[in-house]
């Protein structure tokens, strides 16, 4: 019987959108026996008396950057029919895990692991976590007991990551007390390696330019094509390229105007114009891989608000290698040429001219160890 995934992948594959795969074939694979496990099997009698397992616990893709991970965790999240169910970036899942575990210490809770477990089952019975990474013991020590307790009150898990379970958290300070989480996955979960010969990515942005000067008509249609060979969106159908509300925090949302596969078009006047800070910032680091930017003017003391929020901007973009395709008025070097605050610009300028290079586009999106 065909799942879901398959029937969604196999329409990509039919439309051209892509080339056959087998590392992403094994992957689909493996996330149909999760939807499948995920199926009640008979009925009410027989559910409430069967004595196996519930089966895979969930589906752990890990390759190389380009590979199609986060696409295939993407068709799994919008074709497994399970609810209430989550996609989150692995990074902003855990800085809200800490978050509500401290506010379970100070309520006093004798095990806070316990009532946050709980807290995130009740929000998802599905979650989706992109780019999993372990950089830091705080991360290490709670994920074997958080993820343990998770899987005991139903919640299936999806995620990808560049490195295999063996590999997280390598030479980690007091790694030995990471290990049970090492385990946990290898036991509970199918373990798939998506490795197949073509960074996607990379062959997408392969003849791109990714700095366009000046601004203007030749510019802005430079990223406008670069934009739909991203997504492989139909240019035809340019006019009905969704756009998104993103949720940055404190109840806010900031407009996308075109969002699409990971990939998001903003106006400079939108992203620094208006009054932002890093929380806006970050929240877009995380959501999207590559990001479009049209309209960036030369700045100077005069925009020393809008230079502080570009500045900012880049940090964020930078150290969650995002990709970044612009357009302005001039090069790097020269958008703040001279007057105060232009040597506080430097090293934005190092940065932008490093996210141009073969390097950093080869790299994978999420936080720098």
């Amino acid at each position: 019987m065909t799942g879901p995934v398959r029937v969604a992948y196999d329409q990509l594959l039919s439309a051209g959108e892509l080339k056959p795969d087998p590392a992403q074939d094994r992957a689909v694979a493996a996330l149909d026996r999760l939807a499948a496990g995920l199926v009640p099997q008979g009925g009410l009698f027989s559910r409430i008396f069967r004595s196996e397992p519930d089966g895979l616990a969930g589906v752990y893709l890990w390759g190389g950057v380009g590979r199609g991970k986060s696409m295939l965790m993407d068709l799994a999240f919008g074709h497994i029919a399970m609810q209430p169910k989550r996609r989150v970036h692995f990074h902003a899942f855990m800085l809200e895990t800490h978050a509500r575990l401290r506010k379970a210490r100070e309520r006093e809770e004798q095990d806070p692991i316990e009532p946050v477990a709980e807290q995130i089952a009740a929000g998802a019975k599905l979650l989706c976590f992109d780019e999993m990474q372990v950089t830091n013991p705080a991360d290490a020590m709670i994920l074997s007991r958080l993820f343990a307790k998770l899987l005991d009150l139903g919640v299936k898990i999806v995620t990808t990551s560049n490195r295999p379970p063996r590999d997280l958290y390598k030479d980690g300070l007091n790694r030995e007390l990471f290990l049970p989480f090492i385990a946990l996955i290898e036991r509970g979960m199918e373990v798939v390696e998506v490795n197949g010969p073509t960074d996607y990515r990379l062959d997408r942005l392969s003849g791109v330019d990714v700095w366009h000067v000046p601004n203007g008509p030749e510019a802005t249609a430079a990223l406008s094509k670069a934009f739909f060979q991203l997504t492989d969106y139909p240019v035809e159908d340019r006019a009905k390229v969704p756009s998104e509300e993103l949720h940055v925090g404190g109840g806010r949302t900031l407009h996308v105007p075109k969002s699409l596969k990971g990939v998001a078009v903003f106006s400079f006047r939108r992203l620094c114009g208006e009054p932002r800070g890093a929380a806006d910032y970050l929240a877009i680091a995380q959501r999207f891989h590559t990001v479009i930017i049209v309209g960036i003017p030369v700045m100077g003391p005069e925009r020393r608000n809008e230079a502080a929020r570009f500045v900012t901007l880049i940090d964020e973009l930078y150290d969650h290698r995002v990709k970044l395709l612009a357009a302005a008025d001039a090069e790097p070097e020269g958008l703040y040429p001279k007057g105060d605050g232009s040597f506080e610009f430097a090293r934005t300028v190092s940065r932008l001219e490093e996210m141009r290079s073969a390097e950093y586009l080869a790299e994978g999106h999420g936080v720098t160890a």
